[in-house]
């Protein structure tokens, strides 16, 4: 596993996902559906905690994609991934809590970009 490629992955979620939930994209529709509850916590720990997810994140897809993926293959599976996964279990959980089409929309979009983007970091270093 290249160290290197797995930190640029997590780096580009980190980046994305900071944007996707800034006021300039889904921030204020994302707090008005949580019932604009906004989490509790120093932003340095949420900042890193969010980080060391993203490398794990970024780890466990450099294990499924293995070495030296192409770019198709390897967005491919960032697509099948970040959807057929994540995105699908969200929609489980959301479903059962009774969040919203539009919160799902945006949590599930954030990582089924972010997968994509490990296809794309993934497939264009391998």
């Amino acid at each position: 596993m290249n160290i290197w490629i797995v930190l640029a992955a997590a780096a580009s979620s980190f980046l994305v996902g900071g944007l996707w939930y800034s006021p300039a994209l889904f921030g204020k529709v994302w707090t008005v559906e949580n019932g604009s509850q906004m989490a509790a916590g120093h932003p340095a720990k949420v900042f890193g905690v969010s980080f060391a997810f993203s490398l794990v994140a970024a780890a466990a897809f450099a294990v499924l994609v293995g070495p030296s993926p192409g770019l198709e293959a390897s967005v491919k599976l960032g697509a099948l991934t970040g959807i057929g996964l994540v995105a699908a279990s969200y929609g489980i959980n959301y479903q059962f809590a009774q969040r919203s089409l539009k919160l799902w929309l945006i949590d599930g979009g954030y990582h089924a970009v972010q997968f994509l983007l490990f296809g794309v970091v993934f497939g264009l270093w391998g």
